[in-house]
């Protein structure tokens, strides 16, 4: 005797979901290499950028202490997205008795969605890294040279003219990290932590972090970047980077490439009484984006 559609969602539906489980976490998730994740309670989350104050001031003898005030540069938002993926079996199938063996596939087929598009959510921050059309609290690009600092010049966190991943592009990404003011034109003492670069790139990043000389020359020069530790976390290869010669480089700066959690991978299943089919649904809901720009640093290459 054939299974009813109530039979086969009580019987079906915690194999289903392990199954589904197991396969969404066999993928790593990638997007973690680039952002710190936050769990969230709200629609959207807002992060408000102050300026700080400016330098200490003398205090002469007998004299009032100097004040200052600290004032908001920018709010960054992060609007969530809801991402949900569902196939069905028709009454037909589950009449046939075909259901076991076609939603065991499909099933894997869904959580493998599901953690592709999350992982191209990510990426895609980067992937637009450079484009106007993709802007952060201050208006601007995240990678851009015209960063709006409130008593300071423009500040920058991509080279003026673009280049391919070499080491005088990446020691130059180091000079211009440890050059990263606040808004009041202070030193933030950043630091590169990570490169991160598309599979293109995987085997330039090897030879210029493990090489314990200079790549390509007959001298004996030591690898400053690797003596020196400068990206102690080395490189990541990031598989969703959609330009192949465009790079990244991670720094240290607090509360800066965020992604927010609102409600994490979940599934379930029903029935219909309508069609007779039965549905297998997927659900997600999460955000990426930025805060402070002095967490990333690139180059959209030569």
């Amino acid at each position: 005797m054939a299974i009813t559609r109530a039979q086969l969602v009580k019987e079906l539906e915690p194999g289903l979901n392990a199954l589904f489980g197991l396969e969404y976490s066999r993928y790593d998730n990638e997007h973690a290499e680039i952002f710190d994740t936050e769990s969230s309670d709200r629609a959207f989350e807002e992060e408000v950028m102050l300026t700080g104050f400016g330098a200490g001031q003398v205090k002469p003898e007998g004299t009032g202490v100097t004040y200052d005030s600290a004032q908001e540069a920018w709010t960054a938002r992060y609007t969530h997205e809801t991402i949900a993926l569902a196939f069905s079996l028709t009454e037909e199938a589950v009449e046939d008795n075909l259901y076991d063996r076609i939603s065991a596939r499909y099933t894997r087929a869904l959580a493998r969605s599901m953690m592709h598009t999350k992982q191209v959510k990510g990426a895609n921050v980067l992937n637009n890294a450079f484009s106007s059309s993709y802007t952060g609290g201050d208006a601007v690009s995240l990678l851009n040279t015209a960063h709006t600092l409130t008593q300071a010049s423009n500040g920058s966190n991509k080279p003026d003219t673009d280049a391919d991943l070499n080491e005088t592009s990446v020691e130059n990404a180091m000079i211009d990290i440890a050059k990263f003011t606040d808004e009041r034109g202070l030193k933030t003492a950043n630091k590169a932590m990570k490169l991160i670069i598309p599979v293109n790139s995987q085997f330039i990043a090897e030879r210029l972090m493990a090489s314990n000389l200079r790549v390509a020359t007959a001298d004996n020069d030591i690898n400053a970047l690797r003596s020196s530790g400068m990206l102690p976390q080395g490189y990541v290869v990031n598989h969703y980077l959609t330009d192949t010669d465009a790079w990244f480089v991670r720094t240290d700066a607090p509360n800066g490439m965020k992604h927010f959690q609102r409600a994490s991978i979940s599934s379930g299943m029903e029935g219909d009484f309508n069609t007779g089919n039965v549905r297998y649904k997927a659900r997600e809901r999460y955000s990426f984006g930025w805060s402070d720009w002095r967490a990333m640093y690139g180059s959209s290459g030569g």
